[in-house]
């Protein structure tokens, strides 16, 4: 016996019925459009919703640049921003960790782009993604010139979803940094950072399930809830390190404290002959740190490797140009620490003295 298919299967199909909405992403492109416009400046030749973006280095006031580009993501701090349901710092957390890597070139950030993939768009909340995106954007001094948004039904969780950015900026040829004349006698000026940034946020979720602390909870260190101390953006130097590089001429190098910490990221940019010594009294943990390493019984060798500790980017300065530097630094709000010099190496690419605390 034949027995004919079910009027459901016969009935057409469409991309919706798939979980892919276009309309939902034509809303979002219609609701980003503002965002983008706020942070347009000179250079750019295209708004949103073309196939590609365009940008004019020359009207950017570049005369022999050098292109420098940058990509990164926010990694599992993601995870923390699903489970507290805030979604906006996140998206500053994406253009910082690029722009601050193009400014170590010693490179102003032109322009950036995104890629926010998730399995169904939820508007809202990626307008509160892009919001954020858009804000580091400004803070920076780069333009938001697209993006891509990606609605992959099976790939991701309901209410799950991953970034992405890429940012390209430029300097003008002979002014790269670091610089090739680094020697010993420099000294290592560290910036503090406004937290935790985005890296490793897959050790800081552990050390809160082992605590049994609640993230909708008051911290008994800070006013604020824990989940919004671990969510504080990670801050932007741009506009700080490229003031004091321009108007000193006394920056060799910059270090942006990412994964690895101190430990990895500072010999990335140093001379294979040189040494940072390192007086880790110079600069007090900040709470967050503090509590992470209680909670989770890292040592301070750990610690130093994995987080920022207080310290989310590192200038090589001239001794003589040391006091002009900071002064700059602190003007455009930064908060500064003499942490070290560079010396002759001797053993490992960093050493410590001092106690961290």
């Amino acid at each position: 016996m034949t027995t004919n298919s079910s009027s459901t299967n016969n009935q057409p199909l469409n991309y919706k019925d798939s979980g892919v909405d276009i309309d939902a992403g034509n809303n979002l492109v219609e609701k980003i459009k503002p965002l983008a416009a706020a942070t347009k400046r000179s250079g750019v030749m295209s708004g949103l919703g073309g196939f590609g973006a365009l940008f004019d280095v020359k009207a950017a006031g570049f005369v022999d640049p050098i292109l420098v580009s940058a990509t990164d993501g926010v990694g599992t701090k993601l995870k923390l921003a699903e489970m507290v349901g805030n979604h906006t710092g996140v998206g500053v957390d994406l253009v910082a960790m690029c722009v601050n890597d193009l400014v170590v070139q010693g490179a102003e950030p032109l322009f950036f782009l995104d890629y926010f993939a998730c399995g169904k768009l939820d508007v809202e909340q990626a307008r509160a993604v892009i919001a954020g995106i858009a804000k580091g954007c400004s803070l920076s001094g780069c333009a938001l010139v697209g993006g891509e948004t990606a609605e992959m039904p099976g790939m991701y969780k309901a209410g799950e979803y991953d970034l992405a950015g890429f940012s390209v900026g430029a300097a003008e040829r002979g002014s790269l940094l670091p610089r090739d004349d680094i020697g010993a006698g420099d000294v290592l000026l560290g910036l503090a950072s406004s937290g935790v940034h985005s890296n490793g946020f897959s050790l800081v979720r552990r050390i809160v399930e082992r605590s049994g602390a609640s993230l909708a909870e008051k911290c008994a260190f800070d006013e604020r809830k824990l989940g919004d101390v671990l969510l504080e953006p990670t801050r932007i130097y741009v506009k700080s390190c490229l003031s004091a590089i321009r108007k000193t001429g006394g920056v060799k190098a910059l270090a942006h404290i990412t994964g690895g910490g101190l430990t990895e990221n500072l010999p990335r940019v140093l001379p294979a002959g040189l040494q940072a010594q390192i007086d880790l009294s110079s600069w007090s943990l900040p709470p967050i740190f503090a509590w992470l390493q209680a909670q989770g019984g890292l040592d301070a060798s750990e610690m130093l490797r994995t987080f920022n500790c207080g310290v989310g980017m590192i200038l090589v300065c001239s001794p003589d140009k040391l006091e002009e530097v900071r002064q700059i630094l602190q003007a455009e709000g930064e908060q500064v620490f003499v942490m070290g010099v560079l010396a002759e190496k001797a053993g490992a690419a960093v050493v410590y003295s001092g106690d961290l605390s």
